[in-house]
């Protein structure tokens, strides 16, 4: 929990310090209460009581995470409103994402049906990643990209569709992310 604090009173530039965002992030709140359930949902007979803990956190904060999902670490959802995460999406270390992003499903089959996003993927708002797709490591997506087709690493991806439109720097650090993207 204390790095989850960290990371969002580190990767906010609005915050105004640790109590703040302990007491009025629902983004962190929403990733707390997901670790949570994600536990129960990995016990035997924890399903129903992880759904209905995830169910309760959606109606709190505003964001959905199935208690499925399988999460990193120092994941920062800032603004979270409006955040879906499916059951079956998987989430790396080090991920940032803005308010309205949907990681959703596109089959109704059984089996893997959400994304995967590489550690250090940012997420512009109201981005839509749909499907068993792969975001690379340290990939970038625009606000509002509808992207349906594996991203590589590195990459920055725009648009509806999604497309490539350039690929950073393997070794950029996650301050030299350009938000004007996120626009």
């Amino acid at each position: 929990m204390r790095e989850d604090l960290e990371t969002a009173a580190r990767r906010d530039p609005a915050s105004r310090g640790r109590a703040e965002v302990l007491l009025a992030y629902p983004g962190l709140h929403a990733v707390w209460v997901h670790r949570l359930s994600h536990g129960l949902w990995r016990r035997p007979g924890g399903k129903l009581a992880a759904r209905v803990l995830s169910h309760l956190s959606r109606a709190v904060t505003g964001v959905e995470i199935h208690p499925g999902a399988q999460i990193g670490r120092r994941f920062f959802i800032d603004h979270g409103m409006g955040v879906v995460i499916g059951e079956t999406a998987e989430v790396g270390d080090d991920v940032m994402m803005y308010n309205g992003v949907n990681l959703g499903g596109r089959s109704l089959e059984r089996g893997k049906r959400h994304p995967t996003l590489g550690d250090g993927v940012t997420v512009g708002a109201g981005a839509r990643i749909l499907g068993a797709i792969t975001v690379g490591a340290g990939a970038q997506v625009g606000a509002n990209a509808v992207v349906v087709k594996d991203v590589p690493a590195g990459a920055v991806v725009v648009g509806v569709p999604g497309r490539v439109v350039e690929r950073a720097p393997a070794a950029a650090a996650e301050d030299d992310v350009d938000p004007a993207i996120w626009i």
